[in-house]
């Protein structure tokens, strides 16, 4: 049997030596709850772990990571992780984070077969069609899953923005909605400056007539 997975647990008795120096009590305080002011929602990816990146602590961010960053109005996972960050912890911005070079998008632009998860990609295909001519006109295959990378993770806030959890938040208190991506060849996060801060950001007919109760 490979062995290879007791790296992990000497790597947490490391981790856990480490916190301890700094401060003999930080289990203790980080037992007693949380109150992250981030939702994180971001590509399942391995080499794009949330708290890294923004060089934050545990605590600091609620996180949900699936293929491709994706925010489907029928997943009961994400909709269940979002409704718990807005109305329990009360978050104050939620982040839809995709990287550069995401399988899930290269495998969207394809017409190959991959199984089960090509159904799931389709959101990205989805993605693809609406924008089809200017991705069309980008000759570099790159630049074009670049392109079509950012443009999923704008249409992703827009999900986000259409889900009467936002949308009643919204009727109550300042929620913001941010879309990032992460380039895995310099460390750094593009903000695509897409920041939705209320419904009317969104068509109408997606639009939810939430009495407000502020």
């Amino acid at each position: 049997m490979d062995k290879s997975y007791q790296n992990l647990i000497q790597g947490n008795r490391l981790f856990a030596e480490s916190k301890l120096s700094q401060d003999p009590e930080y289990f203790k305080k980080l037992a007693q709850g949380q109150s992250p002011a981030y939702l994180w929602i971001g590509c399942s990816d391995s080499r794009v772990p949330a708290n890294e990146i923004t060089n934050t602590q545990s605590g600091e961010i609620f996180v949900h990571r699936n293929i491709a960053n994706l925010v489907v109005h029928t997943d009961t996972n994400l909709l269940s992780v979002l409704e718990y960050a807005v109305n329990f912890l009360k978050v104050k911005h939620v982040i839809v984070c995709g990287h550069y070079g995401c399988g899930g998008v290269l495998a969207a632009m394809s017409n190959n077969y991959h199984g089960y998860v090509d159904n799931w990609l389709r959101n990205i295909k989805d993605v693809y069609h609406k924008n089809e001519n200017e991705l069309n006109a980008i000759n570099d295959l790159t630049k074009r899953a670049e392109r079509l990378t950012e443009l999923n993770v704008i249409e992703q806030v827009r999900n986000l923005a259409k889900t009467t959890i936002i949308q009643k938040a919204w009727s109550i208190r300042e929620l913001h909605l941010h879309g990032w991506v992460y380039g895995l060849d310099n460390g750094l996060v593009k903000d695509l400056s897409v920041i939705h801060d209320h419904e009317e950001d969104i068509d109408a007919i997606y639009r939810f007539n939430i009495p407000s109760t502020k």
